[in-house]
């Protein structure tokens, strides 16, 4: 992530793709990933990216009607600004006039 944030200009867009299914701990706590000990929580990063880069979005494959039942997409989507949209034809339309 920061060779990326590095290496790309703020004019650059950014996609986010994944179901955002996590646990809260992951996004929120030092040491709260699952796979690995991360030593700043998820939403730094979120941050770090949003504040880089001007134009992003989110693509959620799971449901819109699903959303509410997971913590961890709630908290995604106040990070992302709400720039979270579902993974249909309607989605991309609306992931793609957020781009534009």
């Amino acid at each position: 992530t920061e060779e990326v944030l590095h290496t790309y200009g703020p004019d650059y867009k950014v996609v986010f793709v994944g179901d955002a299914a996590m646990s809260p701990y992951e996004i929120n706590m030092v040491g709260g990933s699952v796979e690995h000990w991360n030593r700043e929580p998820g939403a730094v990063w979120l941050d770090r990216v949003t504040g880089h880069f001007r134009k992003w979005a989110w693509l959620n494959p799971l449901p819109e009607s699903q959303w509410g039942y997971t913590q961890s997409i709630a908290i995604t989507r106040d990070i992302l600004e709400e720039r979270m949209y579902p993974l249909t034809l309607s989605g991309l339309d609306d992931a793609i006039d957020a781009l534009s």
